[in-house]
Protein backbone atom coordinates (compact mmCIF):
# COMPACT_ATOMS: atom_id res chain seq x y z
CA UNK A 1 0.00 0.00 0.00
CA UNK A 2 1.65 3.27 -0.99
CA UNK A 3 -0.11 7.16 -0.60
CA UNK A 4 2.54 9.47 -2.72
CA UNK A 5 2.52 13.00 -2.76
CA UNK A 6 3.79 14.72 -6.56
CA UNK A 7 4.00 18.33 -7.03
CA UNK A 8 5.85 20.22 -10.10
CA UNK A 9 9.58 19.49 -9.61
CA UNK A 10 9.14 17.58 -6.56
CA UNK A 11 7.98 14.38 -4.91
CA UNK A 12 7.28 13.36 -1.71
CA UNK A 13 5.45 10.33 0.16
CA UNK A 14 3.51 10.37 2.83
CA UNK A 15 4.06 6.96 4.52
CA UNK A 16 4.90 8.40 7.58
CA UNK A 17 3.10 11.47 7.91
CA UNK A 18 -0.17 11.55 9.75
CA UNK A 19 -3.04 10.74 8.12
CA UNK A 20 -5.37 12.02 10.02
CA UNK A 21 -4.64 15.95 8.83
CA UNK A 22 -7.60 18.29 6.86
CA UNK A 23 -5.30 19.50 4.18
CA UNK A 24 -3.03 18.49 1.41
CA UNK A 25 0.93 20.13 1.42
CA UNK A 26 0.57 23.22 -1.11
CA UNK A 27 1.47 22.48 -4.52
CA UNK A 28 0.43 19.16 -4.76
CA UNK A 29 -0.84 18.32 -7.92
CA UNK A 30 -1.07 14.23 -8.27
CA UNK A 31 -2.14 11.88 -5.67
CA UNK A 32 -0.90 8.79 -6.33
CA UNK A 33 -2.93 5.81 -4.80
CA UNK A 34 -1.62 2.24 -5.28
CA UNK A 35 -4.07 -0.69 -3.06
CA UNK A 36 -4.84 1.89 -0.77
CA UNK A 37 -6.56 1.19 2.49
CA UNK A 38 -9.22 2.25 4.36
CA UNK A 39 -6.76 5.14 6.04
CA UNK A 40 -5.44 5.98 2.88
CA UNK A 41 -8.86 6.73 0.85
CA UNK A 42 -10.20 8.83 4.34
CA UNK A 43 -7.55 11.05 4.31
CA UNK A 44 -7.72 11.92 0.63
CA UNK A 45 -11.46 12.21 0.24
CA UNK A 46 -11.29 14.58 3.32
CA UNK A 47 -8.14 16.74 2.18
CA UNK A 48 -9.49 16.67 -1.64
CA UNK A 49 -13.06 16.69 -0.99
CA UNK A 50 -12.98 14.16 -4.19
CA UNK A 51 -14.43 10.52 -4.82
CA UNK A 52 -12.00 7.85 -4.53
CA UNK A 53 -13.27 4.85 -6.85
CA UNK A 54 -12.94 1.31 -5.38
CA UNK A 55 -11.53 -1.40 -7.33
CA UNK A 56 -15.11 -2.56 -7.79
CA UNK A 57 -16.04 0.63 -9.54
CA UNK A 58 -12.86 0.92 -11.85
CA UNK A 59 -13.64 -3.09 -13.33
CA UNK A 60 -16.89 -2.11 -14.69
CA UNK A 61 -16.78 -2.49 -17.54
CA UNK A 62 -20.02 -0.12 -19.31
CA UNK A 63 -18.81 3.06 -21.08
CA UNK A 64 -21.05 5.30 -18.34
CA UNK A 65 -19.40 3.65 -15.25
CA UNK A 66 -15.73 4.66 -17.50
CA UNK A 67 -16.33 7.69 -18.13
CA UNK A 68 -18.41 9.63 -16.22
CA UNK A 69 -18.87 13.55 -14.89
CA UNK A 70 -19.72 15.02 -11.64
CA UNK A 71 -19.84 18.39 -10.69
CA UNK A 72 -16.80 19.27 -12.88
CA UNK A 73 -14.41 16.35 -12.01
CA UNK A 74 -13.79 13.75 -14.49
CA UNK A 75 -13.28 9.99 -13.06
CA UNK A 76 -11.94 7.86 -15.88
CA UNK A 77 -10.84 3.78 -15.79
CA UNK A 78 -9.83 1.67 -18.21
CA UNK A 79 -7.37 -1.46 -18.00
CA UNK A 80 -3.81 -1.18 -17.49
CA UNK A 81 -1.01 -3.75 -18.88
CA UNK A 82 1.55 -4.85 -16.34
CA UNK A 83 4.01 -8.06 -16.47
CA UNK A 84 3.53 -10.97 -13.81
CA UNK A 85 6.07 -13.85 -14.19
CA UNK A 86 6.36 -12.90 -17.85
CA UNK A 87 2.82 -12.84 -18.67
CA UNK A 88 0.82 -10.08 -19.21
CA UNK A 89 -1.89 -9.07 -16.98
CA UNK A 90 -4.67 -6.75 -16.57
CA UNK A 91 -5.15 -4.78 -13.92
CA UNK A 92 -8.04 -1.57 -13.25
CA UNK A 93 -6.13 1.82 -13.35
CA UNK A 94 -8.61 4.72 -12.30
CA UNK A 95 -7.97 8.45 -12.52
CA UNK A 96 -9.44 11.33 -10.94
CA UNK A 97 -9.01 14.68 -12.54
CA UNK A 98 -10.42 18.14 -11.35
CA UNK A 99 -9.04 21.53 -11.45
CA UNK A 100 -6.26 21.16 -8.61
CA UNK A 101 -5.79 17.78 -8.28
CA UNK A 102 -5.34 14.05 -10.38
CA UNK A 103 -6.07 11.00 -8.52
CA UNK A 104 -4.57 7.96 -9.95
CA UNK A 105 -6.04 4.87 -8.62
CA UNK A 106 -4.11 1.35 -9.24
CA UNK A 107 -3.82 -2.02 -7.85
CA UNK A 108 -0.25 -2.81 -9.28
CA UNK A 109 3.43 -1.91 -10.12
CA UNK A 110 3.11 -0.45 -13.53
CA UNK A 111 6.18 0.96 -15.59
CA UNK A 112 4.90 3.79 -16.79
CA UNK A 113 3.64 5.31 -13.47
CA UNK A 114 7.93 4.49 -12.46
CA UNK A 115 9.19 6.69 -15.37
CA UNK A 116 6.55 9.50 -14.99
CA UNK A 117 7.61 9.88 -11.25
CA UNK A 118 11.14 10.93 -12.90
CA UNK A 119 9.68 12.65 -15.14
CA UNK A 120 7.31 15.20 -13.09
CA UNK A 121 10.98 15.76 -10.85
CA UNK A 122 12.42 17.68 -13.98
CA UNK A 123 11.55 21.47 -14.65
CA UNK A 124 9.41 22.69 -17.70
CA UNK A 125 9.09 18.78 -18.79
CA UNK A 126 5.21 19.00 -18.20
CA UNK A 127 2.77 21.76 -17.42
CA UNK A 128 2.45 22.53 -13.52
CA UNK A 129 -1.33 21.81 -13.41
CA UNK A 130 -3.39 18.66 -12.85
CA UNK A 131 -4.45 18.63 -16.76
CA UNK A 132 -0.12 18.57 -17.05
CA UNK A 133 0.28 15.54 -14.76
CA UNK A 134 -3.13 13.76 -16.26
CA UNK A 135 -1.75 14.49 -20.41
CA UNK A 136 2.30 13.37 -19.15
CA UNK A 137 1.00 10.40 -17.44
CA UNK A 138 -0.84 9.18 -20.21
CA UNK A 139 1.52 10.43 -22.84
CA UNK A 140 4.34 8.53 -21.30
CA UNK A 141 1.81 5.13 -21.05
CA UNK A 142 1.60 5.41 -24.50
CA UNK A 143 5.19 5.64 -25.13
CA UNK A 144 5.49 2.88 -22.99
CA UNK A 145 2.69 0.44 -24.89
CA UNK A 146 4.24 1.86 -28.59
CA UNK A 147 7.85 0.07 -27.34
CA UNK A 148 6.30 -3.01 -26.18
CA UNK A 149 4.49 -3.22 -29.41
CA UNK A 150 8.30 -2.48 -31.46
CA UNK A 151 9.28 -5.09 -29.17
CA UNK A 152 6.59 -7.72 -30.03
CA UNK A 153 7.08 -7.01 -33.43
CA UNK A 154 10.64 -7.81 -33.10
CA UNK A 155 9.82 -11.04 -31.80
CA UNK A 156 7.31 -11.90 -34.44
CA UNK A 157 9.78 -11.72 -36.87
CA UNK A 158 12.00 -13.92 -35.73
CA UNK A 159 9.45 -16.27 -35.23
CA UNK A 160 8.49 -15.85 -39.00
CA UNK A 161 11.66 -16.18 -40.11
CA UNK A 162 11.90 -19.48 -38.03
CA UNK A 163 9.16 -20.94 -39.17
CA UNK A 164 9.59 -20.05 -42.99
CA UNK A 165 12.96 -20.34 -43.76
CA UNK A 166 14.34 -22.69 -45.95
CA UNK A 167 15.25 -26.14 -44.36
CA UNK A 168 19.00 -27.14 -44.68
CA UNK A 169 19.16 -30.72 -47.02
CA UNK A 170 21.67 -31.04 -43.33
CA UNK A 171 19.23 -30.76 -41.31
CA UNK A 172 17.93 -34.11 -39.92
CA UNK A 173 15.76 -33.46 -36.78
CA UNK A 174 13.59 -36.33 -35.57
CA UNK A 175 10.37 -35.98 -36.53
CA UNK A 176 9.08 -35.54 -32.35
CA UNK A 177 11.51 -32.90 -32.46
CA UNK A 178 10.17 -31.16 -35.41
CA UNK A 179 6.70 -31.04 -33.73
CA UNK A 180 7.89 -29.86 -30.20
CA UNK A 181 9.78 -26.84 -31.88
CA UNK A 182 6.28 -25.92 -33.61
CA UNK A 183 4.86 -26.29 -30.25
CA UNK A 184 6.89 -24.06 -28.72
CA UNK A 185 6.47 -21.82 -31.43
CA UNK A 186 3.09 -21.77 -31.58
CA UNK A 187 2.85 -20.76 -27.22
CA UNK A 188 5.57 -17.95 -28.32
CA UNK A 189 2.76 -17.00 -31.09
CA UNK A 190 0.45 -17.07 -28.14
CA UNK A 191 2.01 -14.92 -25.86
CA UNK A 192 2.42 -12.44 -28.33
CA UNK A 193 -1.10 -12.27 -29.15
CA UNK A 194 -2.25 -12.46 -25.99
CA UNK A 195 0.01 -9.40 -25.16
CA UNK A 196 -1.16 -7.56 -28.10
CA UNK A 197 -4.65 -8.10 -27.06
CA UNK A 198 -4.25 -6.58 -23.60
CA UNK A 199 -2.43 -4.01 -24.99
CA UNK A 200 -5.31 -3.03 -27.35
CA UNK A 201 -7.58 -2.75 -24.18
CA UNK A 202 -5.68 -0.08 -22.88
CA UNK A 203 -4.94 1.94 -26.05
CA UNK A 204 -8.99 1.53 -26.64
CA UNK A 205 -9.21 2.59 -23.06
CA UNK A 206 -7.00 5.80 -23.88
CA UNK A 207 -8.38 6.33 -26.93
CA UNK A 208 -12.06 6.90 -25.00
CA UNK A 209 -10.32 8.79 -22.15
CA UNK A 210 -8.81 11.36 -24.43
CA UNK A 211 -11.37 12.85 -26.41
CA UNK A 212 -13.95 12.38 -23.33
CA UNK A 213 -11.71 14.69 -21.33
CA UNK A 214 -10.99 17.08 -24.34
CA UNK A 215 -14.83 17.49 -24.45
CA UNK A 216 -15.32 18.33 -20.63
CA UNK A 217 -12.44 20.21 -19.66
CA UNK A 218 -12.60 23.40 -22.08
CA UNK A 219 -13.36 25.93 -19.33
CA UNK A 220 -10.23 24.98 -17.35
CA UNK A 221 -7.89 22.83 -19.15
CA UNK A 222 -4.53 24.91 -20.29
CA UNK A 223 -4.02 25.34 -24.35
CA UNK A 224 -0.98 23.33 -24.15
CA UNK A 225 -2.10 20.26 -22.47
CA UNK A 226 -5.01 20.60 -24.74
CA UNK A 227 -2.25 20.23 -27.67
CA UNK A 228 -0.63 17.61 -26.10
CA UNK A 229 -3.89 15.36 -25.80
CA UNK A 230 -4.90 16.28 -29.50
CA UNK A 231 -1.49 14.72 -30.43
CA UNK A 232 -1.37 12.08 -27.81
CA UNK A 233 -5.11 11.28 -29.94
CA UNK A 234 -3.53 10.81 -32.91
CA UNK A 235 -0.62 8.70 -31.82
CA UNK A 236 -3.14 6.27 -30.31
CA UNK A 237 -4.73 5.71 -33.83
CA UNK A 238 -1.73 5.35 -35.29
CA UNK A 239 -0.62 2.62 -31.98
CA UNK A 240 -4.17 0.75 -32.44
CA UNK A 241 -3.21 0.59 -36.52
CA UNK A 242 -0.69 -1.13 -35.93
CA UNK A 243 -1.96 -2.65 -33.11
CA UNK A 244 -4.61 -4.67 -35.63
CA UNK A 245 -1.77 -5.20 -37.98
CA UNK A 246 0.25 -7.51 -35.45
CA UNK A 247 -2.70 -9.04 -34.55
CA UNK A 248 -3.09 -9.97 -38.33
CA UNK A 249 0.56 -11.24 -38.53
CA UNK A 250 -0.32 -13.21 -35.02
CA UNK A 251 -3.34 -15.28 -36.78
CA UNK A 252 -1.30 -15.62 -40.28
CA UNK A 253 1.92 -17.38 -38.51
CA UNK A 254 -0.97 -19.52 -35.80
CA UNK A 255 -2.45 -20.33 -38.88
CA UNK A 256 0.90 -21.42 -40.66
CA UNK A 257 2.09 -22.92 -37.76
CA UNK A 258 -0.81 -25.20 -37.21
CA UNK A 259 -0.26 -25.94 -41.02
CA UNK A 260 3.42 -27.22 -40.72
CA UNK A 261 2.04 -29.08 -37.56
CA UNK A 262 -0.43 -31.00 -39.71
CA UNK A 263 2.34 -31.86 -42.56
CA UNK A 264 4.44 -33.39 -40.12
CA UNK A 265 1.77 -35.86 -38.83
CA UNK A 266 0.65 -36.44 -42.64
CA UNK A 267 4.35 -37.55 -42.98
CA UNK A 268 4.40 -39.52 -39.82
CA UNK A 269 0.91 -41.52 -41.07
CA UNK A 270 2.40 -41.32 -44.95
CA UNK A 271 5.26 -43.18 -43.70
CA UNK A 272 3.15 -45.99 -41.84
CA UNK A 273 0.76 -46.27 -44.69
CA UNK A 274 4.02 -46.79 -46.94
CA UNK A 275 5.17 -49.61 -44.26
CA UNK A 276 2.09 -50.74 -43.90
CA UNK A 277 1.29 -51.51 -47.70
CA UNK A 278 4.86 -52.71 -48.31
CA UNK A 279 4.16 -55.11 -45.52
CA UNK A 280 1.47 -57.12 -47.05
CA UNK A 281 2.31 -58.39 -50.16
CA UNK A 282 5.20 -60.67 -48.62
CA UNK A 283 2.57 -61.33 -46.01
CA UNK A 284 0.05 -63.03 -49.09
CA UNK A 285 3.27 -64.92 -50.18
CA UNK A 286 4.46 -66.54 -46.64
CA UNK A 287 0.08 -67.42 -45.64
CA UNK A 288 -0.21 -68.38 -49.17
CA UNK A 289 2.95 -71.12 -48.92
CA UNK A 290 2.38 -71.77 -45.34
CA UNK A 291 -0.60 -73.57 -46.04
CA UNK A 292 -0.25 -77.56 -45.38
CA UNK A 293 -2.14 -79.30 -47.74
CA UNK A 294 -0.10 -82.41 -49.56
CA UNK A 295 -0.59 -81.19 -52.97
CA UNK A 296 1.06 -77.94 -52.66
CA UNK A 297 3.28 -78.31 -56.37
CA UNK A 298 6.34 -76.61 -54.79
CA UNK A 299 6.37 -79.36 -50.97
CA UNK A 300 8.50 -81.36 -52.57
CA UNK A 301 10.97 -79.27 -54.59
CA UNK A 302 14.57 -78.19 -53.63
CA UNK A 303 14.29 -75.22 -54.78
CA UNK A 304 11.25 -74.00 -53.07
CA UNK A 305 12.50 -72.51 -49.95
CA UNK A 306 15.00 -69.93 -51.58
CA UNK A 307 12.18 -69.77 -54.33
CA UNK A 308 9.86 -68.44 -51.49
CA UNK A 309 12.02 -66.03 -50.14
CA UNK A 310 12.87 -64.38 -53.08
CA UNK A 311 9.28 -64.12 -54.12
CA UNK A 312 8.59 -62.45 -50.95
CA UNK A 313 11.21 -60.04 -50.70
CA UNK A 314 10.13 -59.03 -54.64
CA UNK A 315 6.78 -58.72 -53.58
CA UNK A 316 8.36 -55.90 -51.03
CA UNK A 317 10.68 -54.10 -53.07
CA UNK A 318 8.53 -53.64 -55.92
CA UNK A 319 5.60 -51.13 -53.68
CA UNK A 320 8.68 -49.63 -52.87
CA UNK A 321 9.96 -48.64 -56.05
CA UNK A 322 6.67 -47.96 -57.33
CA UNK A 323 6.06 -45.47 -54.73
CA UNK A 324 9.70 -43.95 -55.13
CA UNK A 325 9.32 -43.65 -58.84
CA UNK A 326 5.42 -41.81 -57.78
CA UNK A 327 7.45 -39.34 -55.86
CA UNK A 328 5.18 -40.41 -53.07
CA UNK A 329 8.10 -40.49 -49.99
Amino acid sequence: MTLALHSYGLQGTLSEADLSATALPEGIIWIDLMAPNQEEVAFIERATGLHVPTREELSEIESSSRLRTDKGVLYLSMPAVFRQDGAPIATPLGFVLSPDHMITVRFAVLPAFETFKGEIKIPDNIHPSSAGAFAGLLETAVDRMADVLEQVGGELDVISHNVFRARDKSDKRQPSRAENDLRDTMRAIGRAGDLISKIRDSLTGIGRIVPYTLGHCVSWMPHEVRTTLETLRADVISLNDHDNYLSGKVQFLLDATLGLINIEQNNIIKVLTVVSVVGVPPTLVASWYGMNFKTIPELDWAYGYPYVIVLALLSGILPLVYFRVKGWF
